[in-house]
């Protein structure tokens, strides 16, 4: 079995993966003390980290029916992501794979995004979940955190067609909800205030004119910022959802036309989604009017989850006891992805 561990951010995560990928628990632990603060607060994030690990993991082993004398390999986030946060998966998993003399296997946080692709995706029709997706496709991560177009060529590695110059999708989708009074995570609350909007309402800019394939949000928001106090106050209160749906077209739209962009270019017709932002009903439906074959994992997958980093692990080389003992975690991207 593998044993994954996910700490980047806010959610504690732990999995049980078999060798072939079938995912026998996936065990995601929301700390939900943030909101009050508008975002994640990394000093609290690590310490409440600290305090669920070891029942996180307790609990996916329990929900997969297995011990750590079944597991054989263990997986764990290495970076991208909050530092502290980081550390304590990464120490968890040491730990763990130390004491049993077992292999570790440190992971990219975007790898694993990509690597939900690799495990079956979102049921579509009465036969089930649809299968996995097998290299090549394209594969758009968009969340809190990070985004990027990805041509993935094979299951350990993949190039980056176009990144965020600024502000990643998600964090546009909780900076706009917070303009318009929405709790945090904004993304899910923009998205039900959306669905009593009209979308065509206001025009606010998709950043069209960007060179290649890269993304800008920034624009976007302080579009919504000045578009808010021309408005006032009574009328923006009255118009929220109008401008929500607006909002919310204008991001997807941008990640939709580099998607297309991107199959014009390399000529690859099925394209995935991951990362929190792939969750948003308007993003999927406009993304399966673009291309021949489009995979989304199942919202639990979407977001931050340990099933990912067991699913990038599988095809990456581990390292033996003795040569993790000065594995560290990194706050920032790895340049090798």
């Amino acid at each position: 079995m593998i044993l994954a561990l996910e700490t980047s951010c806010d959610d504690t995560c732990a999995a049980v993966l078999t060798p072939a990928g079938a995912v026998r628990s996936n065990v995601i632990s929301s700390q939900g003390v943030h909101d009050q603060f508008g975002g994640v607060v990394p000093e609290i994030a690590s310490r409440h980290h600290l305090q669920l690990v070891n029942a996180v993991v307790d609990d996916a082993l329990a929900r997969a029916r297995t011990t750590l004398d079944d597991v054989s390999l263990v997986a764990v986030t290495q970076g991208p992501g909050l530092v502290g946060a980081l550390l304590v998966g990464v120490a968890t998993a040491k730990a763990i794979a130390s004491a049993r003399g077992l292999p570790l296997a440190p992971v990219d946080h975007l790898q694993g995004h990509v690597a939900a692709s690799f495990l079956p995706g979102e049921a579509t029709t009465a036969a089930g979940a649809a299968p996995p997706l097998e290299p090549p496709f394209l594969c758009l991560v968009a969340s809190g955190g990070h985004t990027f177009l990805a041509h993935v060529r094979d299951h350990a590695s993949f190039d980056v067609l176009g990144r965020t110059l600024d502000d990643a999708a998600g964090e546009a989708f909780d900076k706009g909800a917070r303009l318009l009074g929405l709790p945090y995570p904004g993304g899910p609350h923009l998205e039900r205030l959306a669905a009593d909007g009209d979308p065509q309402a206001f025009a606010f800019p998709v950043a069209d004119k960007l060179a290649g394939l890269d993304f800008s949000f920034s624009g976007l928001k302080t579009a919504l910022l000045y578009k808010v106090r021309d408005l006032g106050e009574q009328e923006t209160q009255a118009r929220r959802a109008d401008l929500a749906a607006a909002f919310q077209r204008a991001i997807v739209e941008a990640l939709a036309h580099r998607v297309e962009r991107a199959v014009e270019e390399t000529g690859v017709q099925r394209v995935s989604i991951g990362g929190g932002v792939a969750a948003n009903g308007a993003l999927r439906a406009r993304l399966a009017g673009v291309v021949d074959q489009l995979h989304v994992p199942p919202r639990a997958l979407c977001t931050d989850n340990a099933a990912m980093i067991g699913a990038a692990a599988r095809h990456l080389t581990a390292l033996r006891p003795g040569e993790y003992d000065d594995l560290d975690a990194y706050p920032t991207g790895r340049r090798d992805l």
